[in-house]
């Protein structure tokens, strides 16, 4: 898929887990880490706005967009 998701990056730059993230932005683990692997399908815009609120961050920062499709 050309979308890749840098959740992990975002998570280690602010030194936060999964868990913690979890409980912030009110997701499952399984949820999350569906995310995180990249493996989602979509995502609702209330769930990104409350992962970047947890993180600080801005979509761009989560989201990237490759015109190579990488299996």
């Amino acid at each position: 898929m050309p979308i890749i998701v840098n959740l992990d990056v975002m998570m280690a730059k602010r030194k936060m887990s999964l868990n913690q993230l979890s409980e912030k932005v009110d997701l499952t683990l399984a949820n999350l880490s569906i995310l995180k692997t990249g493996k989602a399908k979509a995502i609702r815009f209330s769930t990104l706005e409350s992962i970047c609120k947890a993180l600080d961050c801005q979509p761009g920062d989560l989201l990237e967009y490759t015109k190579n499709d990488i299996p």
